[in-house]
């Protein structure tokens, strides 16, 4: 028999390193990253749209900034129970505590606005941000590894994650170490969509496939929920819309429900995008340097 192969995930801890006062955590260090590589691919998506590269790269700030904002009071809202008496603890952002769905609302009113104001299409924005968000999900998931947090139900499985003692406990399973690493599961998900989306925008540009403008936004939606809305069920610290934490009972999901309504608002989106495009359109030109 061949031998089993374990793939066990221990997280090294937040910290990457610190001098004096000055603390660099891996989560500060993957956002920084996903920002980067983000900026990188929208900037060439945006020249093969015929939109100025140089308009991305002033909204990518505002877009950033607001996301967090909106990530940061998206989680406190929904638990509030935990900051009652310290609320000077919900600005402690380094110390986890973020939820996407918060960053995708803030974040397209912020694109929204600048669209507005720079006379841009919306749609067609949104259509070469989507993919860095997913890169940046994918890559900013590991920053739940380092902390040690948003994992899932206990498992056997070989690529199972081990959790210290204290944080098992805290979590309602104090005989258990290893649990199901739903940050690997969303970060490999959304690498998929992340491909997908590429793979479609070459496509619609080479006029391949009818790919109007908004239908990459909304296959993200679509794609991005789908694969949310299972992973979500493995996790024990979800967000509860009804029900108590930690695990809801009685209850919902918040994420759930969310994955839900962005899987039909990007369906329809698509289907009218769809019927109301012509059967035919050359790919947009690309603008030069």
């Amino acid at each position: 028999m061949l031998p089993a192969v374990v793939a066990e995930f221990t997280s090294p801890g937040p910290l990457l390193f610190q001098i004096g006062p000055i603390a660099v955590r891996w989560y500060g260090l993957l956002i920084a990253l996903a920002v980067l590589l983000g900026l990188v691919v929208s900037t060439r998506l945006a020249r093969r749209r015929g939109i100025d590269p140089g308009l991305i790269t002033d909204l990518l700030p505002i877009l950033v900034l607001s996301a967090v904002v909106g990530a940061r009071l998206y989680y406190v809202a929904f638990e509030w129970r935990s900051y009652q008496g310290q609320w000077l603890e919900a600005l402690a952002i380094w110390k986890g505590g973020i939820a996407i769905h918060g960053a995708l609302i803030a974040g397209t009113l912020s694109v929204w606005l600048f669209c507005r104001w720079n006379r841009l299409s919306f749609i067609s924005v949104m259509d070469v941000l989507v993919p860095s968000v997913a890169l940046g999900q994918a890559i900013g998931r590991w920053g739940n590894f380092f902390n040690s947090e948003a994992f899932g139900l206990p498992t056997d499985l070989p690529w199972r994650l081990t959790i210290p003692a204290n944080q098992a406990i805290a979590a309602g399973f104090p005989g258990e170490r290893h649990f199901h690493p739903t940050f690997l599961y969303e970060s490999l998900w959304n690498l998929l969509v992340f491909g997908l989306l590429l793979v479609l925008f070459q496509q619609g540009r080479q006029g391949r496939i009818r790919l109007p403008d908004g239908a990459l936004t909304c296959t993200y939606l679509i794609s991005y929920s789908l694969g949310r809305l299972w992973i979500e069920g493995l996790r024990i610290d979800p967000l509860c819309l009804i029900g108590l934490p930690p695990s809801c009972e009685g209850g919902l999901r918040m994420a759930q429900l969310m994955s839900i309504l962005l899987m039909l608002v990007g369906g329809l989106g698509l289907w009218w995008l769809l019927r109301q495009a012509p059967r035919s359109s050359a790919p947009p030109p690309e603008t030069s340097r």
